[in-house]
């Protein structure tokens, strides 16, 4: 298996582009099974997670593929099979979202349970009473949920907790279904907001994504056609959180300011600069960070998925700072590694207390799950020697292009095998 070394230490500067949102992307295109013509999708991006469910779909019948970089076409009109197969639905668990627009469109389909990153229980029990209230019959065996419907319709859902994957999936199975679906308490993220606003494209009828109330009048049909699909703001993030470790000058070009207020307001309130301009933002920082306390949350509250690579900036950061866990129990796999460079973290719980050490080392670190993977990243930017980085397979399933788009902002940076980097660091002398 490749891996990916690091030089730690270095100034980045420049812009680096944001790519489409893989959770967005991900929804958006099982949705699109719900078509009668072909779905042409922009700003895709070109990472593990989009290229198995370019594969899930081809499974399903469907002609899906990259016809250049960041533009997938998807035809779902010879949609013959609906059973998922199990190698590509282990991979990842938004492959899980094909059973309700399969069994939307089709009054039928067969999906195993999901896989992807462990880090926690993430149980599909809201997908599955969802789809019942929608009048669907479940059962499972040998690992496998079966769907039947003679059609699906309209009825009232409640969660007991947010969710946004529930909500994406409750809300393009309801698209087709006869009448009216309420879905309350449901999630607010802005790529569920993105993927209301790719169904109505189709000529769906979905109000209210964004808020905590959804209203879906069910259609007979929906058509094909063209759409673009919004930043990716854990991307954004996450290279916001780069700029500050590593006391640098960047611009991120596309990032969306109102996409990322709760994340950006915690690396200001650190002590980081951050303005908004015209076409993304601009984050610096030349002075070591203040420690603070974060809570995560649903949205709008500190997104779970930048849990560890903020972790990551606070290890270095002046003080005590306490991150509090409140979606994800197993969050805390990537302490040990972060640890091993010479952080100083503590878990009691899920609280993951965090005293600021002056500065890291380098290590041979492996990521456990693709947040992790990026958590690894901005320490090892920020720390002294070199870190070889195992398990990057997790961090190409959610980053497009990370390396190149590293190495363009001035990052000392490989992925490969050892005797790549050794070559690397020749060519650098």
């Amino acid at each position: 298996m490749e891996k990916l070394y690091i030089n730690g230490g270095r100034e980045l500067s420049g812009v680096v582009r944001i790519s489409g949102s893989k959770n967005a992307a991900l929804a958006i295109m099982a949705g699109a099974i719900l078509a009668e013509d072909v779905v042409t999708l922009y700003n895709v991006p070109r990472i593990l997670d989009t290229q198995i469910m370019v594969e899930l779909l081809n499974g399903l019948g469907a002609s899906t593929r990259f016809v250049d970089m960041n533009t997938v076409t998807i035809d779902p009109r010879n949609i013959h099979c609906l059973e998922a197969p199990y190698e590509l639905v282990s991979k990842m668990r938004a492959s899980f979202s094909v059973l309700g627009p399969l069994l939307a469109r089709f009054g039928f389909a067969r999906v195993p349970v999901p896989g992807g990153c462990d880090i926690g229980a993430r149980p599909v029990n809201f997908h599955i009473e969802g789809l019942k209230r929608l009048g669907a019959s479940l059962h499972t065996e040998h690992g496998i949920y079966t769907a039947e419907c003679n059609s699906l319709h309209g009825n009232s859902i409640y969660f007991d907790f947010q969710s946004a994957g529930a909500t994406q999936h409750l809300m393009t199975a309801a698209a087709l279904a006869d009448g009216v679906t309420t879905i309350d308490n449901c999630a607010t993220e802005p790529e569920v907001v993105d993927l209301a606003n790719f169904l109505n494209s189709l000529g769906a009828d979905i109000q209210g994504a964004g808020t905590t109330t959804i209203r879906v009048s069910g259609k007979k049909r929906l058509h094909g056609g063209e759409y673009s699909i919004i930043p990716d703001r854990m991307e954004a993030g996450t290279f916001a959180i780069i700029a500050a470790i590593t006391c640098s000058d960047l611009k991120l070009q596309n990032a969306v300011y109102s996409h990322m207020k709760p994340m950006i307001s915690k690396i200001v309130e650190a002590g980081a600069d951050v303005t908004e301009d015209f076409n993304g933002l601009r984050v610096k920082c030349n002075v070591r960070l203040n420690g603070i306390n974060i809570k995560t949350m649903p949205h709008p509250g500190f997104p779970t998925d930048m849990h560890q690579p903020i972790a990551a900036l606070l290890s270095i950061a002046s003080g005590t700072s306490v991150i509090t866990e409140n979606v994800y129990e197993s969050r805390f796999r990537y302490v040990n590694e972060l640890n091993r460079m010479g952080a100083n973290i503590k878990v009691e719980g899920r609280t993951a207390v965090i005293t600021g050490v002056e500065r890291l080392t380098g290590a041979p670190v492996t990521a456990t799950d693709l947040r992790a993977g990026a958590s690894l990243i901005c320490a090892a930017l920020a720390a002294e020697g070199e870190t070889e980085i195992a398990g990057i397979e997790h961090i190409d399933r959610g980053y497009e292009n990370y390396v190149g788009k590293l190495a363009a902002l001035g990052a000392s940076i490989c992925k490969g095998s050892e005797d790549s980097w050794e070559g690397l660091k020749v060519c650098s002398l």
